[in-house]
C-alpha cells in the first residue's frame, strides 16, 4: 500500500463532485446527472489509476473498501430502515404520529420539535443513521400536512441526528476521537458540549423564526396510540441505548404484529411491505458500496496521505495547530464521506500536533469530532444527507441550504479556536 502522498489520487473524487455537484450548479437541476452514474464514472477513473498494480488487484482492493465492516453495518441499517419505514407507514403509524404532533404542538414548533427529538434520540442511540431512519418518515408526514418545506424538515432531522453523533458516549465518532487523543470520554464531552451548545440554541431559534406564519392551517386527523407503538418502541429502546439493528428489527416486527392484528395487513402483505422497503433503499446501498470502494483506492494510491501532508506543512503556533487539526479532519472527511474513518485517519497526526504544541487532549478530541460531524452533515454525498433525501424523494442538494446546525457547529468550533476556549488549568 502507498505511504507517499499523491494529490493525483484525489482525481476520482474531483470527477465525482464535478459531475454530480458541478452539473447541478451549472444547470440548476441536481437531477440532471444521476448520482449513481456519477459515482460509477468516478469509480472507473479510480480503477484506471496506479499502473503498478494489476487491474485484478485493483478490483480486489475496491471490493475490500466496499466491504469494510463499518460500511456493511451502515448497509444493514439502510436495509432495516427502509423495511421499518415502509411497514410502519403501511399500517398507519406515520399518519397517527403526525396527527398527534399536529394536535399538541403549536405549528411554529413542529420543525424545531423534530430537531430536538432528533438530538435526544441520537444522544441515546449514538448513531445519526438510526436517528434519521426513525424520524425522517415522521418529518416527511409533518411537512406534507403542515405545508412546510420538506427539505427544511429533513435538514432539522439531520441536524438533530448530528448533535448526538458528535456528543453521544456510544457514538463511533466520539469513541474514535477519544481513543486517538488518549483522553477520557466524560472530559471530552464537557469541552465539546459547551462549544456546540450555542449552535443548537441558535438553530432552534432560527427554525422557530423561519416557520412562523409559514404553515398552512391544519385540522389534525384522528390518531391511534396503538399504531404509534412502533415509533414509541423505537424511541424508548434507543433511549435505553440498545443497538440500532436490534431497535429497527424490533420496530419491523411490532409494526407487522399490530398491522395484522387490526386488519391492515395479511402475512403476505406484511412480507411484501418489507420487500418494498428494502428495495426502496437499493440505490442508496449501491451508492454506498461504490463510494466505499472508490475511497479505498484513493487511500491506497496516496490521496489521504497527501491531504495529511498538505494540511500540516505550515504550522508555527498552538492556534495554527488547532486550525490544522480542524482542517485536517474536515478535508479527510470530504474525501472519505465518513466521519468515523476521517477521525481514525487524521487522529494520530492530530495527537502528534497536540503534543508538540501543548494542545489539551480534550480540545483536540473535540475539534476532531466537531469538524468531522459538521462536514458529514453538509456533504450531499454523505450517508446522512442521502438517506434523508431518499425518504423525502428529493435531491440532497435541496437540503443543503437549510443545514443550519452542521454549519453552525463549525462556526462555533472556529470561534473556540480564535478565543482560546476553554481555558484549561495546567497540570501540576
Amino acid at each position: 500500500m502507498e505511504t507517499k502522498g499523491n494529490g493525483l489520487a484525489l482525481l476520482p473524487l474531483i470527477i465525482f463532485l464535478a459531475l454530480f455537484v458541478g452539473s447541478g450548479i451549472i444547470t440548476g437541476d441536481f437531477y440532471k446527472m444521476p448520482i449513481l452514474v456519477a459515482i460509477i464514472i468516478a469509480s472507473g477513473a479510480a480503477l484506471m489509476m496506479n499502473r503498478k498494480e494489476t487491474f485484478t488487484a485493483k478490483v480486489e482492493n475496491f471490493a475490500k473498501g466496499a466491504g469494510h465492516p463499518d460500511l456493511m453495518i451502515m448497509v444493514f441499517i439502510f436495509i432495516l430502515a427502509g423495511a421499518f419505514s415502509e411497514v410502519a407507514k403501511g399500517m398507519g403509524a406515520v399518519e397517527s404520529t403526525v396527527n398527534l404532533a399536529l394536535s399538541f404542538l403549536p405549528q411554529s414548533f413542529l420543525i424545531v420539535g423534530l430537531f430536538i427529538i432528533g438530538a435526544f434520540i441520537s444522544l441515546a442511540m449514538g448513531t445519526s443513521m438510526g436517528t434519521i431512519a426513525a424520524l425522517a418518515p415522521i418529518g416527511v408526514g409533518i411537512s406534507a400536512e403542515a405545508d412546510i418545506s420538506i427539505a427544511l424538515a429533513m435538514a432539522a432531522v439531520i441536524g438533530g441526528a448530528m448533535f448526538g453523533d458528535n456528543l453521544s458516549f456510544i457514538s463511533d465518532t466520539t469513541i474514535a476521537a477519544v481513543r486517538t487523543q488518549q483522553t477520557e470520554m466524560r472530559d471530552k464531552f464537557k469541552v465539546n458540549f459547551f462549544i456546540v451548545l450555542p449552535a443548537a440554541i441558535i438553530t432552534c431559534a432560527v427554525l422557530i423564526v423561519i416557520t412562523l406564519g409559514n404553515q398552512s392551517p391544519v385540522s389534525p386527523g384522528e390518531f391511534s396510540f396503538i399504531k404509534m407503538l412502533p415509533y414509541i418502541a423505537v424511541l424508548v429502546t434507543a433511549l435505553l441505548g440498545m443497538n440500532v439493528i436490534i431497535v429497527l428489527t424490533g420496530g419491523i416486527l411490532l409494526s407487522g404484529v399490530i398491522g395484522m392484528s387490526d386488519g391492515s395487513y395479511t402475512l403476505t402483505d406484511f412480507l411484501q411491505k418489507i420487500t418494498e422497503g428494502i428495495m426502496g433503499m437499493a440505490e442508496l446501498v449501491i451508492l454506498s458500496l461504490l463510494i466505499g470502494g472508490m475511497v479505498e483506492l484513493i487511500k491506497r494510491n496516496g490521496g489521504i496521505h497527501f491531504i495529511l501532508e498538505a494540511m500540516t506543512k505550515r504550522i508555527s503556533s498552538k492556534r495554527g495547530a488547532e486550525y490544522a487539526i480542524a482542517g485536517l479532519v474536515s478535508t479527510t472527511n470530504l474525501a472519505t464521506a465518513n466521519n468515523t474513518i476521517s477521525i481514525i485517519a487524521a487522529g494520530p497526526l492530530a495527537k502528534d500536533m497536540a503534543d508538540k504544541y501543548e494542545i489539551d487532549k480534550r480540545k483536540s478530541a473535540s475539534l476532531l469530532d466537531i469538524f468531522s460531524c459538521s462536514i458529514q452533515g453538509l456533504i450531499p454525498y454523505g450517508a446522512q444527507m442521502l438517506t434523508a433525501a431518499q425518504f423525502a424523494k428529493i435531491s440532497p442538494a435541496d437540503i443543503l441550504p437549510f443545514s443550519y446546525y452542521p454549519f453552525l457547529i463549525a462556526v462555533m468550533g472556529i470561534a473556540a479556536i480564535i478565543i482560546g476556549y476553554p481555558k484549561f488549568k495546567k497540570a501540576k
